[in-house]
């Protein structure tokens, strides 16, 4: 009776919500992110579990893959590891981030980053996107990894400071029009960090702005129709001492005048909130940028299915898609793929809600 509730509620919602149109065509989005292909290798279909759209890492894109998708009536939006460098700097060690001792910044937990100011990464980047537009016809890229050198997918984050390599503190002194005194870079960090942090940080995420701005460029040259999304950590401003500005780089009410779409991630599990910060959090995305008003972005959030931090057992997995749901999310996706098919509740609990949703 009580998820009888909740659906009728958000039925009405979608209803009594311009959300659903004032963005043009599209549906409420209803998708799974990972290599939801692996749906298909285990006898499901798409279109029988409710879903309308896929988010398919690069890596897994094929054309198999996409065939099957658009008969099965889904829209494909791909994503695209932005800042995500490890293999890169097997062969170009010069855009390893550098921290304020001048040292290479150790990996964070799995992840590994890259210093964004490295030319070489940016045409590289630039080049595989290019290459997955010109082979592929999707509704949609998706930005991921779009953050300085840090890991926050943990309940532990690390957050290192990142990056004081000559071209990052050379270029910071041109575009700033500032002079750094030192020669060592443990100097000239110090330096910064004391002197100029205010005017660093923007810096910092100009930098990352660009990088959206770029790539923005490249999938409007390909394929002009299809949208630009960013997955990005849904820390709120002030938290782990505002370093969601500060040491990712990321400035939310930015990005929601170069993007078409938020993506925020809402792991409330990694992050060991409840299930009710979901709701909170996209309530207050609102609040800041008026997203989904006619010219904002639209929100898609993603949240957690995984068991990784703890378990989400079937029941919290169907709260927190309700809680994404809301206006003004026009789409939700869960994450992964494997958390379904490690669970076939959590199938029934998705396929029954993504029915439920009007289109």
């Amino acid at each position: 009776m009580r998820y009888f509730i909740v659906l009728l509620s958000l039925s009405i919602l979608y209803c009594c919500s311009p959300s659903g149109e004032q963005n043009g065509e599209l549906p409420f989005i209803k998708g799974v992110y990972g290599n939801p292909g692996a749906l298909l290798e285990a006898g499901y279909s798409f279109d029988s579990l409710g879903m309308n759209a896929v988010f398919v890492r690069s890596i897994s894109l094929n054309r198999e893959f996409v065939d099957a998708a658009r008969q099965q009536g889904c829209r494909v939006y791909v994503e695209f590891p932005t800042l995500l460098g490890r293999s890169y700097l097997q062969d170009h060690p010069d855009a390893w981030p550098i921290d304020e001792r001048g040292e290479p910044s150790p990996p964070a937990d799995w992840f590994m980053g890259i210093c964004p100011t490295h030319p070489g990464f940016r045409e590289y980047r630039a080049g595989q996107l290019k290459d997955i537009l010109t082979a592929f016809e999707v509704d949609g890229i998706f930005l991921d990894y779009l953050h300085w050198h840090a890991q926050f997918e943990t309940t532990e984050p690390i957050l290192p400071e990142t990056c004081f390599c000559d071209r990052c503190t050379g270029l910071f002194e041109e575009e700033k029009d500032i002079e750094i005194p030192g020669s060592s870079i443990p100097d000239k960090s110090g330096w910064i960090l004391e002197n100029a942090d205010a005017k660093w940080r923007d810096w910092r995420n100009g930098v990352l702005n660009r990088w959206v701005t770029d790539m923005g460029a490249v999938v409007n040259e390909y394929q002009s129709e299809a949208l630009l999304g960013v997955f990005y950590c849904s820390w709120y401003p002030a938290d782990h001492d505002s370093a969601l500005y500060r040491i990712l780089g990321i400035d939310v009410a930015a990005l929601s005048g170069l993007a078409d779409v938020l993506s925020p991630m809402l792991f409330h599990k990694m992050k060991d909130l409840p299930p009710s910060w979901v709701g909170e959090y996209i309530a207050w995305l609102d609040e800041l940028t008026g997203a989904g008003e006619k010219g904002k972005p639209l929100v898609w959030p993603i949240v957690q299915a995984h068991n990784n931090p703890g378990v989400v057992a079937p029941e919290e997995f169907r709260t927190v898609m309700v809680e994404g749901s809301r206006s003004p999310s026009t789409g939700i996706m869960m994450f992964s793929d494997q958390a379904l098919l490690q669970d076939t509740e959590k199938i029934e609990v998705m396929k029954r809600f993504y029915f439920d949703i009007p289109e």
